[in-house]
């Protein structure tokens, strides 16, 4: 049975500088397992600040990607408190959740999560199709993005006539393309070779620089030092937050 660490005692850390956009305090996620519970999340405190780029850490089963799914509101099934950029999470229905999450959240994921049916311009397009955007926007938006991106001369190509390294940067730029608050990321350069990976990271490190708020996972020390934080887990526990670069 695991015990809780000596640093899981202390308060959240709280680095200097703004309101937090998240804030957790004592988060719990445990299900039914045999004749007992499995806790996958112990009293979880935590907050992430606008600006930051926080790296999460820990050997597989430690409970970072659970962590990552609570944070992108698409997890409801847990106990403490959550108030993402002052709202507080816990009495919002589903659907609530959904428009706070659509309106303020950017995913990034391991396996992309692109639509191989939709071309990379209307894949950029689709979480703009959760909002109440009119058309003329979402098509200025999209074009915006792309250009950000270096990716106007693949805009009508499909998935699959890409290379992974450019399927990511598509994915990042769908993620970023409503303008969100916050940007998590799961393994972002997991399926990735070396070379692209630094390039994934670099761009990470320059969207951070200019503002975004990034929550990644990783299990590579090297993406977690780009980071401004890393906090590693362990059984489901804090186990420790320290400043990063």
């Amino acid at each position: 049975m695991s015990t809780t660490p000596a640093t899981q005692t202390r308060e959240a850390r709280t680095p200097d500088g703004g309101e937090p956009i998240v804030r957790l305090r004592d988060i719990e996620k445990s299900f039914d397992h045999g004749a007992g519970r499995f806790h996958v999340l112990r009293r979880i405190t935590l907050d992430v600040r606008p600006g930051e780029f926080v790296s999460v850490m820990g050997p597989s089963g430690a409970g970072k990607s659970t962590l990552l799914h609570l944070l992108g509101l698409q997890d409801g099934d847990w106990t403490g408190d959550y108030a993402f950029a002052g709202v507080s999470v816990g009495p919002l229905d589903a659907k609530a959740r959904a428009r706070l999450r659509n309106e303020n959240i950017g995913f990034v994921f391991q396996s992309y999560h692109l639509l191989d049916e939709l071309t990379v311009a209307e894949n950029l397009d689709v979480p703009l199709s959760y909002r109440d955007v009119k058309r003329p926007e979402r098509e200025s938006l999209v074009a915006e993005a792309l250009d950000r991106f270096g990716l106007a001369a693949r805009a009508k190509l499909y998935p699959r006539q890409l290379s992974g390294g450019q399927q990511q940067l598509v994915g990042i730029a769908r993620a970023l393309v409503s303008k969100p608050r916050l940007l998590l990321a799961d393994e972002p350069t997991g399926n990735l070779h070396s070379e692209q990976a630094r390039e994934i990271m670099q761009l990470f490190r320059e969207l951070n620089a200019a503002g975004m708020t990034i929550v990644q996972v990783t299990h590579s020390e090297e993406n977690a030092r780009q980071g401004t934080r890393v906090v590693r887990m362990r059984d489901g526990w804090i186990d420790s937050d320290e400043k990063g670069r």
